[in-house]
């Protein structure tokens, strides 16, 4: 009598789907929650799988990425996605409590140890519709061209200190001006000239 019934359980539990893994082949990102097509076991495809994914956070994971597929109820033809992985892009070595968000172009943010983070791109672009406030003891901007700042004003609570020209938009540097007063002379009216200003910048 028990092995008919573990037989029968056996049997019940043989025609519902558990969780598997598949390979995306492609999403549909337009909608309110995100449509998958992807290749199951056994070379089965799914067609419009949903791909559920954490409130705050989104991403359009391309072709190849491994998902692993729930079938609700048991059934293949209601699959959702609840999780994927791309190990050809994935930061990989991070420190045990580090945070990161990459693409498959390389570019990243990371959460850091020592409370550092740390953002790799070709461009980056802040907007905000009032203000971007930062407050740092220091702050160092190393470009190897230039940083160009699209507001009205630049204010600095203290000192500005520049290791290279300071320039306006008239295109005349500090330092020239300063060459440009150091080396002035007044034409007295009695004939001749003034010398230099004592005091130089």
């Amino acid at each position: 009598m028990i092995k008919q019934i573990d037989a029968r359980i056996q049997r019940a539990l043989g025609s519902i789907r558990q969780a598997f893994r598949g390979v995306l082949t492609l999403v549909k990102s337009g909608g309110a929650v995100q449509l998958v097509q992807l290749d199951g076991l056994a070379g089965e495809q799914l067609q419009d799988a949903e791909l559920f994914q954490h409130y705050g956070y989104t991403s359009n994971p391309p072709a190849g990425t491994m998902a692993i597929v729930l079938p609700i109820g048991g059934k293949t033809a209601h699959g959702i996605i609840v999780a994927t992985e791309h190990g050809s892009y994935r930061l990989q070595n991070l420190q045990s409590g580090e945070v990161a968000i990459y693409t498959d172009e390389g570019d990243s943010i990371v959460l850091k140890r020592g409370r550092l983070i740390e953002a790799t791109t070709q461009t980056f672009t802040l907007n905000a519709g009032v203000a971007i406030n930062l407050n740092a003891p220091t702050i160092t901007a190393n470009a190897s061209t230039e940083v160009a700042l699209n507001t009205p004003v630049v204010a600095a609570s203290t000192d500005v200190k520049a290791q290279g020209e300071v320039i306006d938009h008239g295109n005349k540097s500090m330092s020239s001006m300063r060459d440009v007063y150091n080396g002035h002379t007044h034409t007295d009216p009695q004939g001749g000239s003034v010398s230099a200003p004592n005091g130089i910048m």
